[in-house]
């Protein structure tokens, strides 16, 4: 173990449990004064040290671990790029205050964002759109975003509920359309109208005559899903506004459309138990067109719920989850890794999610890495969605599953692959404007805060040349 400094969450985490310095240091057997050099970041942690205080507080010793700095330091850069491209900031200063006051850079994030939000109702009022401030105030489906982000995308809360249910309905592979609507059924007076043509609607609960109308269109798989769904809201509403509470007010469009990735989360939940599911996913070294194919679900909600496991305990393979489409344009982002999606600049094109969709229906693996050193290993495959019928356009994803390289291992998607090799890795980056690689020839926007080196009278291979 290398020296690990985390003075700033073993300091929060004491306050949130109401200790003080000198009971928390009986408790650890320490002296006062040892502790609150640690606190201090005086001296790093001890694995003796760190075994007592996992014990003692009830936390996972990542916990302590700075896994999160390297996504903090990102943020951090994309919202003080003005000040970075003054000078009044430089990315060390950034990274720093990642690593050793994360509390004080996530406050920093968030009244930026709040006076960037302030700015854009003030253009609208005063009838200027056009001000540069103005496209950059986050939208209600990227509050969203954030608020799984922020969490890692694990609901512990949500999660226990839907395993109980699963449990409590006797939830069984291969039955479990039939065990969802018998519990809607005689639960709920709920009657499922299934088969019916809604046009381009897949799904339409009507509160009146209490009937679930389900598109022919959706295959038995989504079917259960929307089941699942519904019965997040008649189970558990209460809950569900509780949590979309806790980031938006009530009767927002940003609450709203998070009791909707709440409601999903917990069907997903519901369907794919945690216990039965992490099972089967590391007996299957995380096989996603098998767990696909063994649980009767689509890859896509089988990536998604495999970014889901970080229940305290039985932790899964911390995966990041992405989906795209050909425009390079992100709809789905969750981590539970340090891995970074940029909100401004676009993302990587050297990335394998976009190589995708050059062979549909395959999957794609790549070994990359990112420009603090982090290495990743990422599996993407198109999925596709038709609304029936000749001519009418569909729906083209890439979907994009990644893990820090330490875990590759795990994943059978790691086989035969030389993973020390330094000449496979794949150099990406959290998008051209925040990416710290000034030799890349792939950029399409320089990197800010950098000066470029201008030649009126000579050119090269690399687009936008940084000055020494």
């Amino acid at each position: 173990m290398g020296k690990t400094y985390a003075g700033a969450r073993l300091r929060r985490l004491r306050e949130e449990r109401g200790l003080s310095q000198a009971a928390l240091a009986r408790a650890l057997d320490l002296s006062p004064s040892y502790l609150n050099q640690l606190e201090h970041d005086a001296r790093p942690l001890t694995v003796p040290v760190l075994l007592r205080l996992t014990e003692e507080l009830g936390v996972e010793a990542g916990y302590f671990a700075p896994s999160d700095t390297a996504r903090l330091a990102a943020e951090l850069r994309e919202a003080m790029a003005a000040e970075l491209v003054a000078g009044r900031l430089t990315a060390g200063d950034l990274d720093d205050l990642a690593a050793r006051l994360p509390g004080v850079g996530r406050v920093l994030l968030d009244l930026r964002r709040t006076g960037r939000d302030a700015a854009e109702q003030l253009a609208v009022l005063a009838g200027d759109r056009g001000l540069p401030e103005a496209d950059t105030a986050r939208t209600p489906h990227e509050e969203v975003r954030e608020f799984f982000y922020r969490r890692t995308n694990y609901l512990h809360q949500l999660d226990l509920a839907a395993e109980q249910l699963a449990a409590e309905i006797g939830l069984r592979r291969g039955a479990v359309a039939e065990a969802l609507a018998d519990r809607l059924d005689e639960g709920h007076g709920v009657r499922i109208a299934s088969g019916e043509d809604t046009g381009d609607r897949l799904h339409r609960y009507d509160a009146d005559t209490r009937v679930l109308h389900l598109s022919a269109r959706l295959r038995p798989g989504r079917q259960a899903f929307r089941m699942a769904t519904e019965l997040a809201y008649l189970e558990h509403d209460p809950l569900l506004s509780e949590l979309a509470g806790e980031d938006n007010p009530e009767g927002s469009t940003a609450w709203s459309l998070t009791r909707i990735g709440l409601a999903n989360y917990f069907a997903a939940a519901l369907i794919l138990p945690y216990a039965a599911f992490h099972a089967e996913a590391e007996r299957s070294r995380y096989d996603i067109e098998h767990l696909a194919d063994h649980f009767g679900v689509g890859y896509e909600t089988v990536c998604h719920r495999l970014s889901t496991l970080q229940r305290p305990r039985l932790r899964g393979v911390p995966f990041s989850f992405v989906r795209v489409d050909r425009a390079g344009n992100v709809s789905k982002r969750q981590s539970a890794t340090p891995f970074h999606f940029s909100r401004t600049g676009g993302t990587c094109p050297l990335w394998n999610v976009y190589e995708a969709f050059t062979a549909p229906g395959r999957v794609h693996v790549q070994v990359a890495a990112m420009p603090d050193g982090r290495r990743y290993l990422w599996t993407a495959r198109t999925v596709t969605r038709s609304p029936g019928g000749w001519g009418r356009p569909g729906k083209s994803f890439a979907i994009g599953l990644g893990c820090e390289l330490r875990h590759a291992r795990r994943l059978v998607y790691s086989a035969g692959l030389d993973l020390a090799d330094e000449g496979a890795v794949t150099p990406i980056g959290l998008g051209c404007k925040v990416c710290d690689r000034p030799a890349c020839p792939q950029r399409s926007a320089p990197p800010l805060g950098r000066p470029l080196a201008v030649r009126e009278r000579g050119s090269d291979f690399v687009p936008y040349t940084v000055a020494d």
